[in-house]
Order: structure tokens, then sequence, then C-alpha cells
């Protein structure tokens, strides 16, 4: 079998907002076809159209090769040899960054083929069942322009997500900070008053968790808000402060008394190691498209079990990205939770029409997927409706 075409569609919703804290309003689809009929999707979650000129770009040195002219010929029931040659031979403009992005569409599409040509789901390529199935937490961004629009809109998402069956859900208070969702720029006291209400209107059953998108300037500022919010026995709080902040990071770990989790921007299995070794962090986030794909994924999942962390894949994107996340977790012991934008409650048309047929999430639960390769297939028309130059 050998690659003969690839494939990139930027899609973009056409009422996206510049000022929402949300990457779901536009996406890079990769697919990469076969000369036996075989054709494999992937995603990543970054700027589209700089991620789709990373994969086209052409090579003129070993040193820097381009990634499309690279895979065309090559054999696809490869993945991992293949990841190694592309990053190897973009070195030079890769490494990290927009091209490892690229490069973990193009892996997802290769295990996708390769799950497709066994005739098995990609979780049992990753190592076979590690968990009897896979538990969704509910993603929730609120819509409004105020903090009190938010307030009411997350308690709203929190209730009809407990309707749906979710046992979890993760509350996105993105009010102060660098990216804040619709430019607020509100007190931390403000974030303990949204909690405490989600908490009273979830119950004390429900899982809950907080990301506040690197809302805070240095590590002391947020542990005062960290032991504020110990009462509200959050699971995890995500990204308080600057990713590249590894010494604040290894403070929080040693004094919050709440999980810290991020991760969703790294690029590749070794800035997960600096994360984890230099930042203590206590739940690594891969994105899956992000990462590096399939490949860097799983090397991922290996730091974390080495050091007895846990895992929770990123994913604000569409069910192409969740599916990935779920043939992860399934392989993954110390995964007890994977992101998941509910399409009941998200906004983006990429969401809710991007495949015409998506994992379910049935009573809290996903059952472990059962179809070949990743198990989603494209809708053509959804692909036609947000296409972009």
């Amino acid at each position: 079998m050998k690659i003969t075409r690839i494939d990139c569609h930027v899609l973009l919703v056409p009422d996206y907002d510049t000022a929402a804290c949300s990457s779901a309003q536009d996406d890079l689809v990769v697919e990469i076809h076969t000369d036996e009929g075989l054709v494999g999707i992937g995603e990543t979650d970054t700027n589209p159209w700089v991620a789709r000129e990373c994969i086209r770009a052409r090579g003129t040195h070993c040193m820097g090769l381009g990634l499309e002219e690279s895979l065309i010929g090559a054999d696809p029931l490869q993945p991992e040899a293949i990841y190694e040659r592309l990053y190897s031979g973009s070195k030079m403009t890769g490494r990290r960054g927009a091209v490892i992005c690229a490069l973990g569409a193009l892996d997802m599409a290769l295990w996708d083929i390769r799950g497709q040509a066994l005739g098995v789901p990609i979780w049992q390529l990753l190592g076979g069942a590690a968990q009897p199935h896979v538990t969704p937490y509910a993603s929730l961004l609120p819509t409004g322009h105020t903090r009190k629009e938010q307030h009411a809109s997350l308690l709203d998402k929190v209730r009809r997500a407990q309707q749906l069956g979710y046992q979890a859900a993760k509350l996105e208070i993105c009010w102060s900070g660098p990216y804040s969702h619709g430019g607020l720029q509100e007190r931390d006291d403000t974030i303990l008053e949204m909690v405490a209400a989600a908490r009273e209107a979830a119950g004390p059953e429900m899982t809950l968790m907080v990301d506040v998108a690197y809302a805070w300037s240095d590590a002391k500022r947020a542990l005062r808000v960290l032991k504020a919010l110990e009462p509200y026995d959050l699971f995890f709080l995500e990204t308080p402060i600057d990713i590249d902040d590894l010494e604040g990071h290894a403070f929080l770990h040693e004094h919050s008394p709440i999980r810290i989790a991020a991760g969703e921007w790294q690029n590749t299995h070794f800035e997960f190691l600096d994360l984890a070794d230099r930042g203590k962090l206590d739940v690594l986030q891969p994105d899956v498209g992000r990462v590096g794909g399939f490949t860097e994924a799983r090397k991922v999942c290996q730091i974390a079990a080495d050091r007895g962390r846990l895992v929770v894949p990123h994913c604000w994107k569409s069910a192409i990205g969740i599916a990935a996340s779920v043939h992860l977790a399934a392989a993954t012991s110390c995964c007890p939770f994977v992101e998941f934008l509910p399409a009941e409650l998200s906004e983006s048309g990429l969401r809710t029409t991007l495949v015409t047929e998506e994992i379910p999430a049935l009573n809290g639960r996903i059952a472990l997927p059962t179809r070949p390769g990743l198990g989603v297939t494209l809708n053509r028309d959804a692909i036609a409706r947000f296409a972009q130059p």
C-alpha cells in the first residue's frame, strides 16, 4: 500500500468571534489517500492556514524536508516509522510549534488507515483495553458578553450536562488574564462565587474541574485562589499560570490543595518531560493532534504512568479529535477522563456537523469503539459549507 494524495481542508464557522476563548471555531482536517482506496482522516487544533502550509511547503535539503512530499509513495501502515522520518527530516523548520501540529494531524490519519487496513479500532493497536469504558467530562464554555451572562450560562450548562447523564464537568471560567473569554478582566473572588454556585447546582456527587486559561501572573497569586477553592472539591484546576513557568508549576505542586493540570499546547513528549519532571505536574493533558499524533501521545501516557501521574487528554475541536482522545484513553490505565465538548451544549457548527456519526457518550460513559480505525466518517456537506481558501 502506498500514499497517493493528501487533502487539507481549512474550515471556519461564519460567525466566529475573535474575542472568544474557543478554538472550536476553525479546523484543519487532513485526508490521506492510498492506492488501495483506504482514506485516513485527522485534525489538529492550531491556526489551520499555517498548519496547511506546513504540510504543503517544499523542502530543499535533508534538514528541512517537506511533509507532503516526504509522504507521497510511503507505506501508511508504518505510522511510527513515518513520524520519526518526518520529525527528523523537518527539524530545521520544525521540532515544535505548527509543524508538529501539522505532523499530528497526519499521524492521526495514518493510524486511522492502519486500523482500517487491519480491521481493528486504534485502541487495539495502542496495546489493547486498559479499562472497560472511557469516562467523558462535559467541557462547558459559557455564552454571553458580561460576567453576569456567563455566570448564568455556566449554571445552565452544568444542569443540562447532568440531565444528559454526564457525571463530570469542567467550568471554563476564563475571566481574567491574557486569554479571557470575551475580554473580561474580573476579580479573583468572582471565580470563587462561580465555583460555589456551580457546586451548589451540581450537588456533591458530580465531579467538577475548572479551567482559568493561564489567568494568573505568578504562582503565589494562583495559590491564594487555589486554597480558597479547596472546600468545593475540585478534581483539578487547569492552566493557572504561564505554561513556560516550570518553577511556578513545581511550587504549586508542592503547595496546592488541588491537582494542577496543563499541557494542551505542548508539542512532542519532550515538552511533557519538562512539565512532569521540572514542573511536577499532577495531570498531563496532551492534545492528540497538537502533541504529534498517537505516536507522541502514547509516549506522554507512558511518562505519566512511570511517574504515578494522571493523563486527561485535551480536546476542544470536533468529533474527530474526540474519537482520537477516546482511543488513547481506552488503552491508558492512568486516564480517568477525556475532555468532551457535548454537541448539545456547543455553539460551533464544526463540533455538531463535521462527522456523520460520532462516538456516543451515553449515561456518562463511552463504550470502547468497535469500528476500524478512528471510527468516524466526514460529513461532506459540512466540509463544503465551512471550507476556506
